[in-house]
């Protein structure tokens, strides 16, 4: 078992790239990164339904460095963009194994099923679905996306509607998708797929500049969240490294 590593209020497993690809076969996968370590501060109802989720890895090469710093070093970053490949490579002659993609902008979803299914050299995607921004306030939508699912018969769920939206999603309806073994809450992985947003140079994220990337790339989707939303992770952090940090629930409470 994963030595694990406390991050705020995240236990993160220390889990490698290839351990996880190795060993990850059915359940729910969390890849933690900054955006969603803020909103955890926020957000009771996403805090609380985390231990649904094992393993969680961390898809942040700053948590690295702040894990590090606080003397419980990872062994490295696994970010959910550098697993999706290598998972549905491993399993591409296992028919059992199917994928529903679920996210992204109009046709996005289906772009990136077409680009994995030429890939793998089978239809190993079997449905795809790209909701609307606010299908969780548009009555009868989330029906209508579970039910796509069903049909499918998809073993794997990909989901990508944003951090903690997407969590909610799974574990909200993970009951009504019982075909689904395999959840996968991976954000921005289907663009990448789809490659309509191309993946930066490994020495960026090396270097935990991903964020900086994906700014200069879409400055007007991203402000607000790298300049606005994410920075107090730092301060969030020092206090963890001075022993004061506190569940933000807890001491609401």
């Amino acid at each position: 078992m994963a030595k694990k590593v406390r991050l705020l209020n995240v236990d993160v497993d220390d889990i490698t790239l290839d351990e996880l690809v190795d060993s990850f076969q059915e359940g729910l996968l969390l890849t933690l990164h900054v955006d969603m370590i803020m909103k955890l501060q926020k957000d009771r109802e996403f805090y609380e339904l985390l231990p649904n989720f094992s393993p969680v890895t961390c898809d942040s090469q700053i948590l690295v460095a702040a894990a590090k710093a606080l003397g419980t070093p990872l062994r490295g970053r696994v970010s959910g963009s550098d697993f999706f490949p290598r998972y549905y490579l491993k399993h591409k002659d296992d028919p059992r194994v199917t994928f529903f993609l679920c996210g992204g902008g109009p046709g996005i979803a289906e772009i990136a099923a077409r680009n994995i299914n030429a890939r793998v050299g089978r239809k190993m995607v079997v449905g795809a679905d790209s909701p609307p921004f606010d299908y969780d306030r548009r009555p009868g939508e989330v029906d209508r996306m579970v039910e796509r699912i069903n049909q499918s018969g998809a073993s794997v769920l990909v989901v990508g509607l944003g951090a903690g939206r997407q969590e909610k999603f799974i574990v909200r309806q993970r009951e009504r998708l019982p075909l689904v073994k395999t959840f996968l809450p991976l954000g921005g992985t289907i663009d990448y797929e789809a490659r309509t947003l191309e993946r930066p140079a490994s020495w960026v994220t090396d270097y935990g500049l991903e964020w900086l990337y994906r700014l200069l790339s879409e400055p007007r989707l991203r402000w607000r969240r790298y300049l606005l939303h994410q920075p107090p992770v730092l301060y969030y952090l020092t206090l963890q490294r001075l022993g004061l940090y506190r569940n933000p629930f807890a001491a609401r409470e």
